[in-house]
């Protein structure tokens, strides 16, 4: 089944009276239970992208459908409901707060979506787990490495089993041993729990993992 589709999307940005085209027609499909990657060279327009599919913002022209809902709609509303309800996004600046310990940066974006209380605390304390984490519940992020941040932003992202992971370079600060234990997890969590994960990367050990690849250069598809 398609959970995410995107057809014919550009994206321009204004800088003075310049106008940039940022992406130039792209179209893709996920489905579920596959795990695909996105390469290009920076500059390529995989943030932009990926930020459009994960309806952070939105294109300046094309559709892009998440469960069969149109989403590229001036609409805040239905943006960020559709951001909780659907997708799961790990950022490449980890973006926790540092206010908060590990388990609870996990636990806030869940009562984000609604989820609180016990349950919500089980299911953080279970994605921590599931990253290898469950030594580092109470731990601030300021006492935590940056592999263990990048770890505890997958964990937010994996929480409340969204049906579609958007991932942006997940393994940039991991070494080698927790980069390859962390692909593992999300093609597990693919072929297992039948989600659709696209992995934005530079590292060519994810092609080890992943059912597709797709590359972009100059904001448009090669493949």
């Amino acid at each position: 089944m398609t959970v995410l589709k995107a057809r014919d999307i550009h994206k321009e940005f204004s800088e003075g009276a310049d106008v940039i085209a940022v992406l130039k027609g792209v179209s893709l499909e996920l489905v579920q239970g596959e795990i695909v990657s996105l390469e290009g060279p920076s500059g390529s327009g995989k943030t932009t992208l990926l930020s459009i599919l994960g309806c952070i913002m939105t294109a300046s022209s094309g559709e892009v459908m998440v469960e069969d809902r149109e989403i590229n709609v001036d609409d805040p509303s239905l943006l960020a409901d559709t951001r909780k309800r659907s997708i799961g996004f790990v950022f490449q600046q980890y973006n926790l707060i540092p206010a908060l310990s590990a388990v609870e940066n996990v636990e806030y974006a869940l009562n984000i979506k609604g989820i609180r209380g016990r349950e919500a605390r089980d299911e953080a304390e279970r994605v921590m787990r599931e990253v290898g984490l469950a030594e580092k519940l109470d731990a601030p992020p300021r006492d935590l490495s940056g592999g263990q941040k990048q770890r505890v932003a997958i964990a937010r992202a994996l929480a409340g089993r969204s049906p579609i992971l958007l991932v942006d370079e997940p393994t940039a600060n991991l070494d080698s041993q927790t980069a390859d234990q962390i692909l593992e997890l999300f093609r597990r969590l693919a072929r297992t729990e039948n989600r659709a994960v696209l992995v934005v990367t530079h590292d060519p050990k994810v092609r080890n993992v992943v059912d597709r690849v797709l590359t972009i250069r100059d904001g448009r598809l090669c493949n």
